[in-house]
């Protein structure tokens, strides 16, 4: 029908369609649905999520950046970095947007991702990539297949009914495909965390010291079909984000520091 897919992908959705169809997940809902505490939990999102990416700054700067306005001399992209994130994330009316069809999928990937990688115009933000793509020995979505790929996958997660499911299915759909150049992890996360505020669920934060374990479970998948691992760390990291006292930013990033969220990895656990 003129929109080739890959095959591969396709069937590795497909196996992650099924574990998730089977399973039952507890019901997590959101304790901070707007006000103060929602901002405080958006900018640990917002954080936490840069951070992975290797857009590291400490959190003082960080709520310089988001609260303030400021601007890190020399690191003018990793500045909008972070406030592009927030932008999203912490506005509750843009985090209550989820894809009702394909269509409304491709333009809610593409304006978000205008607005992280806004600082980076090298980056082509908003614009699927228009060359191949790898980290180590993955080849992602090769160009021509991104849109027909986004639109199979799309199908199954029409078909999933518990939001932690559609969730975790949108992440990894997202992530697995990379239909952009640069930011797909900072994109897929946003997609990932609007279908929980729009379910009423608490949103995932995936912090420094679990970013081995969230890595090496979306290797698992993406490299063995193995979806178990995947599921598991996804239903972790959710129950911690379901205990985070958000009322006030000192006590909340105080409990983080406390569970060990700012270490890197070889250095603690969660």
């Amino acid at each position: 029908m003129g929109e080739p897919y890959d095959s591969f992908r396709v069937k590795l959705f497909w196996d992650l369609f099924a574990h998730l169809k089977q399973q039952r997940f507890p019901s997590r809902e959101e304790r901070f649905p707007t006000g103060q505490a929602f901002a405080h939990f958006a900018f640990f999102e917002a954080y936490f999520s840069n951070y992975i990416e290797g857009t590291e700054f400490n959190v003082e700067e960080a709520k310089d950046i988001v609260f303030r306005g400021a601007v890190i001399e020399n690191r003018i992209g990793d500045t909008h970095d972070i406030r592009g994130t927030y932008e999203i994330v912490g506005n509750a009316y843009e985090m209550h947007k989820t894809p009702g069809n394909y269509e409304s999928l491709i333009d809610l990937l593409q304006s978000r991702h205008a607005i992280i990688l806004g600082g980076r115009p090298d980056k082509s933000p908003g614009r699927f990539k228009t060359k191949a793509s790898r980290a180590g020995n993955t080849m992602f979505v090769a160009p021509e297949l991104v849109r027909g790929t986004l639109k199979k996958a799309f199908e199954l997660y029409e078909a999933l009914e518990h939001p932690f499911a559609r969730a975790i299915f949108m992440m990894f759909m997202i992530s697995e495909i990379h239909p952009f150049e640069d930011g797909n992890g900072r994109i897929a996360r946003v997609m990932m965390n609007a279908e929980l505020v729009k379910a009423g669920t608490v949103r995932i934060i995936i912090p420094t010291v679990f970013r081995k374990d969230y890595l090496l479970a979306l290797r698992k998948l993406s490299r063995q079909q193995d979806p178990a691992p995947y599921i598991r760390m996804m239903g972790r990291a959710h129950d911690f984000s379901y205990q985070l006292p958000a009322d006030d930013f000192d006590e909340l990033r105080s409990f983080l520091r406390q569970s060990n969220a700012f270490l890197e990895p070889h250095e603690g656990k969660l």
